[in-house]
């Protein structure tokens, strides 16, 4: 079984292609614009051990939401493709991880249901050259396009350790969801 997927979107804000391998080896090539972005999804690409390759451009020069926005809608979409029906996979799956003096939660259900809850509390506008309030706005946009539940939480005191552990414990968790253990549909409903 082949779980990868090679989708576009483009709009008059937008441009992105992005291909996945679910199966990979943590290998990334990642161009948004905004180069905390870019370390964010290269640390997920990293740790959850996908092969990403997401290559975007967008109108930076307004500010970064509508690339953040809209990455993280064909990342799930791509996610969701290259899932597929869901057979055999854990379904749910959690992650703790530190990074310094901060400490990150994340549990994702893949359930074909879309529902996010985060709970980031940044203290800074910005973290590197990313707008710190449009990270949830990524989590949100990826779990409705992936049909997916995610919860998260974070505390700390440096934003950017913050914002890593966060990535890096939704990129742990997705990587221990998407493993294959059996070869049924981890319903009762029978269908994901």
């Amino acid at each position: 079984m082949v779980r990868n997927a090679n989708l576009s979107r483009k709009t008059s804000e937008t441009d992105i292609n992005i291909k996945l391998n679910l199966d990979g080896t943590g290998k990334y090539n990642i161009s948004t614009g905004v180069n905390f972005f870019n370390h964010m999804l290269e640390s997920f690409s990293k740790h959850s051990m996908v092969d990403l390759d997401i290559q975007a451009t967008g109108d930076i020069e307004i500010d970064d939401h509508h690339t953040i926005e809209d990455v993280g809608i064909l990342f799930g979409e791509a996610f969701n493709e290259a899932i597929g029906d869901k057979k055999g996979i854990k379904r749910m799956a959690h992650a703790i991880v530190p990074m310094d003096e901060s400490v990150a939660t994340v549990a994702i259900d893949i359930s074909g249901r879309s529902y996010c809850n985060m709970n980031l509390n940044f203290k800074n506008e910005k973290i590197g050259d990313m707008t710190s309030d449009v990270v949830i706005h990524f989590f949100e946009s990826f779990a409705s396009s992936a049909n997916l539940n995610i919860y998260g939480t974070v505390e700390g005191v440096n934003d950017h350790h913050k914002c890593e552990a966060i990535f890096k414990a939704f990129a742990k968790s997705v990587k221990d969801a998407i493993k294959i253990e059996h070869d049924q549909i981890p319903s009762t409903k029978g269908v994901l």
